[in-house]
């Protein structure tokens, strides 16, 4: 079957993956409705595409925490790829490699650091948990930071939104655990590795006994004493995070909900976006994950200030479809359609992508208020 869109390799990964395994990638928190909403917001977005421009060349390079990459869509971290594909998180940092683009590599990843940058060359950001010890010296920490400084990945993307796991009731259905021979690669020499079966989820279990419920702005004051890296916030969703995640000295901002798995009825993260960007004021960069399916949903994000996307769900699904071949072509039809929007809205360059270039149901709200009676 020709693979016209990413939307459809979810439907080949259901059919080709255990249900305990795609339950667990596709599945958010209790109601679901912000997994839903992810995708719906977008819908509520329309476009105000500017006419009569040479678009004949269209650029759509940028830099990303000073690395140049070919195009503002790149891979979050999505835990235990193997679970979906033999060759896993190897699959997918050679796709983003060969795509020109940013892998994030999971705190959860099913191959570790050195394994990824055995891969060959590439820019890669690390994805990191604060685990908690009976010592709480941070000493799994900071050696999971050394190891990624080591590996030559470029920058830390800090998850905030985690003290616990939200409620995943698939997961608890289906008594979630890592296959036994798979283990969490990066926590494997630390006796951290397994995430075993219990009467409910596992991950819900192994996160309740490692997570550190007390992490606060003052660990992210210290990571910074720990590494040289750039520290990225992965998980804010409005302003007044967003201006401590500036008092705090971050490098960027990631807007996510955790791919829609902890909170349910917080905002989509397109909703949530221009609250966060307008709060930095240009200070640092600002990055959206969650929900993201077509070239036209990078587009309406950069136009609401973002400055790139990644994307989770779409990666395990084509990875499942077809390993690194699904990976790399997820990535290459999302770009052709971004380029396709830039072309038809006008647009040569990301700099040309404005807010005046899209129209959302707020704005509408605005211009045609509720009339009194």
């Amino acid at each position: 079957m020709e693979i016209t869109n990413v939307s459809e390799y979810e439907a080949i990964a259901k059919e080709k993956l255990p249900k305990m395994v795609y339950d667990y990638y596709a599945s958010g928190a209790e109601d679901e409705w912000t997994l839903r909403e992810n995708r719906n917001a977008f819908s509520r977005i329309l476009f105000r595409p500017r006419i009569l421009i040479d678009v004949s060349k269209i650029d759509l390079t940028t830099t990303v925490l000073g690395f140049k990459i070919s195009m503002p869509i790149m891979i979050a971290p999505t835990a235990m790829q193997k679970m979906a594909h033999p060759a896993g998180e190897y699959a997918t940092a050679r796709a983003a490699s060969a795509a020109g683009t940013i892998m994030t590599l999971s705190s959860w990843a099913t191959s570790s650091v050195e394994e990824v940058a055995s891969t060959g060359p590439g820019i890669r950001f690390f994805q990191l948990y604060l685990i908690v010890q009976v010592t709480r010296d941070r000493n799994v920490v900071s050696q999971l930071v050394r190891r990624a400084e080591r590996a030559g990945f470029k920058a830390i993307a800090l998850t905030v939104d985690t003290p616990r796991l939200g409620r995943r009731e698939a997961d608890i259905k289906n008594r979630f655990a890592l296959p036994p021979f798979l283990t969490l690669k990066n926590l494997e020499g630390l006796d951290l590795g397994k995430v075993e079966k219990t009467d409910g989820s596992g991950l819900a279990t192994y996160v309740a006994e490692q997570m550190d419920r007390s992490l606060s702005w003052k660990d992210v004051k210290w990571l910074q004493t720990i590494t040289s890296l750039p520290i990225l916030v992965k998980g804010v969703l409005t302003a007044e995070d967003a201006r401590l995640a500036i008092q705090n000295g971050v490098a960027g901002i990631i807007v996510s909900n955790h791919g829609a798995r902890q909170l349910d009825y917080v905002p989509s993260t397109i909703m949530a976006l221009e609250e966060v960007v307008k709060a930095t004021q240009g200070q640092v960069p600002v990055f959206l994950d969650g929900g993201v399916r077509r070239g036209t949903d990078v587009f309406k994000a950069l136009a609401l200030g973002a400055s790139g996307i990644f994307i989770g769900r779409p990666v395990v699904f084509s990875l499942a479809a077809d390993g690194e071949a699904g990976v790399r072509k997820v990535l290459q039809m999302l770009c052709d359609e971004f380029e396709l929007t830039m072309a038809l809205s006008g647009c040569r360059s990301l700099q040309e992508i404005t807010r005046n270039h899209i129209v959302t149901e707020w704005d509408q709200r605005r211009s045609f208020p509720t009339p009194r009676l």
